[in-house]
């Protein structure tokens, strides 16, 4: 019975040993790694944005290699730092990366505009003379009130 014991107290203590070692593993990443991340990730990633024009940031065909290795660099970042990934580190960077490159542009990836005018005239004309033309009928027929019963 004292060896059935004994080996479980031993699991329970390799228990909370791995996850000890798992959570200083994981908080002894922090700055290190967001460190890391800054200089070597993000300063490519910053390079390869600052030679497309601002117009292109929000056009997914020009930006995706530059994120996915974004993407990738912090992916291979943590690994060589035996941190997890993604992180809440990890997260609150490319929060930050979305703030400044891509907060103009629409879940769709083009950037949100008005339309020309050709197109958005006659949105705001139609109604308009509807409006007014219903105005002078209802007037029209209330002067004639003869035929009405």
């Amino acid at each position: 019975m004292e060896s059935h014991v004994g080996s479980a107290l031993q699991k329970h203590a390799l228990l909370w040993f791995i996850i000890a070692a798992q959570c200083v593993s994981a908080q002894g990443c922090g700055s290190h790694y967001r460190y890391a991340i800054e200089e070597f990730c993000l300063a490519g990633f910053r390079e390869g944005m600052q030679e497309l024009d601002p117009s292109q940031w929000c056009s997914w065909e020009d930006t995706a290699e530059l994120y996915e290795g974004l993407t990738n660099c912090t992916y291979l970042c943590a690994e060589k730092m035996s941190c997890y990934w993604p992180n809440r580190i990890v997260d609150e960077f490319f929060i930050q990366v979305h703030r400044h490159y891509f907060h103009d542009c629409s879940m769709s990836g083009r950037r949100l505009r008005d339309p020309p005018n050709r197109i958005l005239g006659p949105f705001i004309v139609v109604p308009i003379l509807v409006t007014l033309l219903m105005t002078a009928l209802v007037v029209w027929r209330s002067k004639r009130s003869e035929g009405i019963v």
